[in-house]
C-alpha cells in the first residue's frame, strides 16, 4: 500500500443516451426511435457510428504514494499508448530498442511536471466493419475537434468543444470563416497524422 503503483483505466468509454444514442462508437439510435435515419448503403438504420468523446475518453485513476499527489487533477492529454513506456519508466526500466513506440511516459504529466511541449492533441482511428462500415478518423486540438468519415459522404462532424463540450451542434457546414479556418487546420493536422502511420484510409482523402 505504501510503495505500489496502482492504475485503473479502460479500453473505451460509453454512451448512455448521451447524443441520444446507447453503447460505444458502433452505437445504436436510443432516444430518436421516431426519427431514425434511413439506412444506407454502409450504415443500416438506427445505427450511429461515432466517435463521440463519450465513447473516445476513458478514466484513469493513478495511485502512487510519494509520487503522484493525492487528490491531484491532470488535465493535460494522457493517451493508452502512453502506458506501456509510462509504467517502464515507473519500473526503472529502459525501453526496448528497434521497436515503433508510438506512447510518450507520462509520469512528469501524473506528477504535475508536465514539459512545455507537451502535445495534447488526440488523433484516433475507427473502422466500423461489422454491421455499420466506416472509416472515422478523429482529431481534437485547442478545443476543437474534427471528425471524418472517409468511407461515407456527408457524415463529417465538426465541433468546439470550449464552447459544446457535449457535441451539439456541428459546425461542420458552417458559414463563419473563422470556422471554417480551423476546420482546414484541423484536416491538415489530421491527415499529417494519417501519413505519419501509413493508414491505407489516406487513399480515400480529398
Amino acid at each position: 500500500a505504501d510503495n505500489t503503483l496502482v492504475v485503473f483505466t479502460s479500453d473505451n468509454g460509453y454512451n448512455m443516451g448521451h447524443n441520444g444514442i446507447w453503447h460505444k462508437g458502433n452505437g445504436h439510435w436510443l432516444l430518436t426511435k421516431d426519427a431514425l435515419p434511413k439506412a444506407t448503403k454502409n450504415i443500416p438504420s438506427g445505427q450511429r457510428p461515432n466517435m463521440y468523446d463519450n465513447s473516445v475518453r476513458v478514466p484513469a485513476l493513478v495511485r502512487w504514494p510519494g509520487r503522484i499527489a493525492p487528490g491531484s487533477t491532470v488535465d493535460r492529454t494522457v493517451m493508452n499508448l502512453d502506458w506501456f513506456p509510462t509504467l517502464l519508466a515507473a519500473a526503472g526500466v529502459p525501453l526496448p530498442e528497434g521497436i515503433v513506440l508510438r506512447g510518450r511516459n507520462a509520469l512528469p504529466v501524473l506528477e504535475g511536471k508536465a514539459p512545455d511541449d507537451w502535445d495534447d492533441d488526440v488523433f484516433g482511428q475507427y473502422s466500423t466493419r461489422h454491421q455499420s462500415r466506416t472509416h472515422m478518423r478523429m482529431i481534437r486540438s485547442g478545443g476543437w475537434k474534427l471528425i471524418r468519415d472517409f468511407l461515407n459522404e456527408g457524415r463529417d462532424e465538426l465541433y468546439h468543444l470550449t464552447e459544446d463540450p457535449a457535441e451539439l451542434g456541428n459546425l461542420i457546414d458552417s458559414p463563419v470563416p473563422a470556422v471554417q479556418a480551423v476546420r482546414q487546420e484541423l484536416e491538415a493536422k489530421l491527415l499529417a497524422r494519417m501519413k505519419a502511420i501509413d493508414d491505407p484510409v489516406v487513399s480515400l482523402a480529398d
